[in-house]
C-alpha cells in the first residue's frame, strides 16, 4: 500500500559513536529510536572507529556504562578502520564506516546528534533513489569577488566525474543562487547498498581532496568535503532532492538538533517533550548525566533557561546570531 512507508522493508540504521560526545549522543539516539519507533526491527549499528596511525588517541567508546546501555538498547557496536581520514578529518567517519556494513542491505545513516520523534518505518524511503538532508544553508561554496561563481564551481565537479550537470539543477531557482544547485546536509542519507554508496563516496571525496578542479582554488574543503562529495554521489546513483517527500526526516519523524543549546532555543515543543521523556528513565539518565552538557542542559534545567530567551516565532535569521546570544548569556555548551 502506498501509505505504508517503509513498513515491511528490512533496513539497517547506522550512526557513528566514539569516545566523548559522540558516544553519549549515540546512546540518546538509540534510546529515542527504541521509545519512539517500536516498529523498527532492523539492526541498529553504532559504527566505531578503531585505533590506528590516523588517530593520536584511542577513538573507541571508553565509557563502560555507555557501552552497556547501547547493548541494552539493542545496538550493535561495529568496528571499522580509518584508512583515509581519521583525526585530521573526523567527518570522514561517516564515509569510511560504510565499508563495514553488510553488502546489499538497505541502510539509513544518521548523524549521532539526531533525535527520533516518531515511527521510522512510516517514512516512505525509496532505497533505489538515494537522498539526504535538505535542512541546509548555503555554506559552500563561498563566492569570492573575482573568482568563479556557483555554476563554474559545481560544473567543474560534475565534469570531473563524468556526470550530467544540467539535470542536477533546480530550474525553478535563479541562476547563481545556491539553491539552484544540488546541495545536502550529510546529517542523514540512505541507499540500497552501503558498499556501493560507500565506495563511491570515498572515491569522490578523496579525488576532490587530493586533486580538486582549478575552480576550487579559493574554496575550503574543511569541514565541507563530505557535503561537497555527497550530492555528486547521490546524483550519480539516480537520486536527488525530490527522492523523499519533505517533512518526514528533519521534520515530524527526526530532528537533527546538532547541539542541545540550539535544540532548546529553536526546536518545537514536541521535540523538547520527546527529548525529556526519552532522557527520563533512570537507566538512561545515569549514563547521559556522565556527559556534562547533557547533565546541565537536560537535568539541571539550563535548557529551559535557554528556551525562555527566545520566541520560536521570531528567531534570529542567522544561526550565528542565535549562538552568540546563547554564549553571551553563558549558556553555550557542546
Amino acid at each position: 500500500m502506498a501509505d505504508d512507508g517503509a513498513a515491511g522493508q528490512d533496513f539497517d540504521i547506522v550512526v557513528v559513536g566514539q569516545a566523548g560526545r559522540l558516544g553519549y549522543e549515540a546512546a540518546l539516539f538509540a534510546a529515542s529510536l527504541r521509545r519512539q519507533s517500536p516498529g523498527f526491527s532492523g539492526r541498529l549499528i553504532v559504527a566505531e572507529p578503531q585505533p590506528g596511525p590516523l588517530w593520536p588517541r584511542d577513538p573507541r567508546i571508553r565509557c563502560k556504562e555507555t557501552r552497556a546501555l547501547l547493548a541494552d538498547l539493542g545496538a550493535e557496536i561495529l568496528p571499522f578502520e580509518s584508512r583515509h581520514f581519521g583525526h585530521a578529518y573526523p567527518y570522514g567517519n561517516k564515509i569510511e564506516a560504510l565499508a563495514a556494513l553488510p553488502e546489499g542491505r538497505p541502510f539509513v545513516f544518521f548523524d549521532s546528534d539526531t533525535l527520533v520523534l516518531d515511527e521510522l518505518t512510516k517514512v516512505p524511503f525509496d532505497f533505489d533513489r538515494p537522498s539526504a538532508s535538505r535542512r541546509v544553508a548555503g555554506t559552500w561554496p563561498v563566492i569570492e569577488l573575482y573568482g568563479p561563481g556557483y555554476t563554474a564551481i559545481w560544473k567543474s565537479l560534475y565534469d570531473k566525474f563524468g556526470l550530467d550537470f544540467e539535470s542536477s539543477l533546480d530550474t525553478t531557482q535563479p541562476d547563481e543562487y545556491w539553491r539552484c544547485y544540488l546541495y545536502f546536509n550529510a546529517g542523514f542519507f540512505y541507499y540500497r547498498c552501503p558498499q556501493v554508496f560507500g565506495r563511491r563516496f570515498l572515491d569522490y571525496a578523496r579525488a576532490i581532496r587530493d586533486d580538486p578542479p582549478a575552480e576550487l582554488v579559493c574554496q575550503s574543503l574543511d569541514p565541507w568535503l563530505d557535503q561537497v562529495a555527497l550530492p555528486l554521489v547521490i546524483h550519480s546513483l539516480g537520486g536527488g532532492r525530490d527522492a523523499l517527500e519533505p517533512g518526514w526526516l528533519d521534520g515530524r519523524t527526526t530532528c537533527h538538533y546538532r547541539v542541545l543549546p540550539l535544540l532548546y532555543a529553536r526546536e518545537s515543543d514536541r521535540v523538547v517533550e520527546v527529548l525529556e521523556a526519552v532522557a527520563a528513565p533512570n537507566r538512561i539518565k545515569k549514563v547521559l548525566k556522565l556527559y556534562d552538557p547533557f547533565r546541565k542542559m537536560i537535568y539541571h534545567e539550563r535548557g529551559a533557561k535557554v528556551r525562555a530567551m527566545f520566541d520560536r516565532e521570531n528567531l534570529p535569521r542567522r544561526e550565528q546570531a542565535l549562538r552568540n546570544q546563547i554564549k553571551k548569556a553563558g549558556f553555550w555548551m557542546r
